[in-house]
């Protein structure tokens, strides 16, 4: 069992059983900012009406077939995504629907949907700055006085992350006990906004996502830029949850859900993060024949 890499008890207090110099760590905050309505509610199920799904290539970008029927958004526009590579994991998500679709375990198919139909319409500086706001409330730069065996763990497992962000981005970010957070220098979000905008609109989107479910801009960035796994982020974003969990226990069900549907949407936003910046063309296919 995972949870069993969390040794409190130990010297040093790790998270994470791994060599000097891997990645690490993270704990969410007292308070986070709300993030913004940015993706539809989906339905909650619906009885499979297709047999069939597959990908074509249209003027717009590619297509999803059900059966002989193009999917389209929640606002009737045609749901085109840019790269082949996001066409087939999307066509995948419908095609592995049983006899009821649940919608709400498609994440890259709601992704695809705001990017396409941008509800809120936001614009891409808006998208940026939506994600940069997260660090005034970072769950890794928020850290406790007390009890000392969560203040090391916390040390142990964030500050290397922190330490890696700053020196990849050439950032000052730091770290605080007070309420307000951290104070967080202009030049780090002007630093991290011009990073950002190398995205595109649809990446950017992915993004957000990613970062309102850790709660965190420093793990999402971490996670975008292949230093930390999946596992290791959602464990990170975690660290104080787990940390009571271990010393109190859970109710075992409702944690087992709680951790594997955040691990689901982060791993599905990271996905789309990279899907959306693919260029590279595969080869079309029929999903189901």
């Amino acid at each position: 069992m995972w949870r069993s890499w969390l040794r409190l008890r130990e010297p040093g207090l790790r998270l994470l059983n791994r060599p000097a110099g891997d990645p690490a760590a993270s704990v969410r905050p007292r308070s986070a900012p709300q993030p913004p309505a940015r993706a539809y509610v989906p339905p909650t199920e619906r009885k499979r009406f297709y047999q069939n799904v597959s990908i074509t290539q249209g003027e717009g970008g590619f297509e999803i077939n059900l059966d002989h029927r193009k999917l389209k958004t929640p606002q009737a526009k045609l749901f085109t995504v840019p790269s082949e590579a996001l066409a087939i994991a999307v066509a995948t998500e419908w095609d592995s629907q049983q006899d009821t679709i649940k919608f709400y375990t498609m994440h890259l198919t709601t992704l695809c949907n705001t990017s396409l139909d941008n509800p809120t319409q936001r614009n891409k500086d808006q998208l940026i700055r939506a994600a940069v706001k997260f660090l005034d409330t970072d769950t890794i730069c928020y850290r406790v006085e007390e009890p000392e065996t969560l203040v090391e763990l916390q040390k142990n497992e964030w500050d290397p992350i922190i330490e890696w962000a700053e020196k990849r981005y050439g950032v000052e970010i730091g770290s605080s006990t007070s309420i307000m957070g951290p104070s967080i220098p202009a030049k780090t979000r002007e630093m991290l906004i011009n990073h950002l905008a190398s995205y595109n609109m649809w990446a950017l989107q992915g993004i957000e996502f990613v970062v309102a479910q850790l709660k965190s801009l420093v793990l999402t960035l971490g996670l975008i830029d292949l230093h930390l796994t999946v596992e290791q982020a959602v464990l990170l974003s975690r660290l104080e949850e787990e940390y009571q969990i271990q010393k109190w226990g859970n109710i075992e069900w409702a944690h087992d859900y709680e951790l594997q549907e955040l691990r689901a949407r982060t791993a599905a936003g990271t996905l789309f993060v990279h899907l959306c910046s693919e260029s590279a063309t595969v080869k079309h296919k029929l999903l189901k024949e």
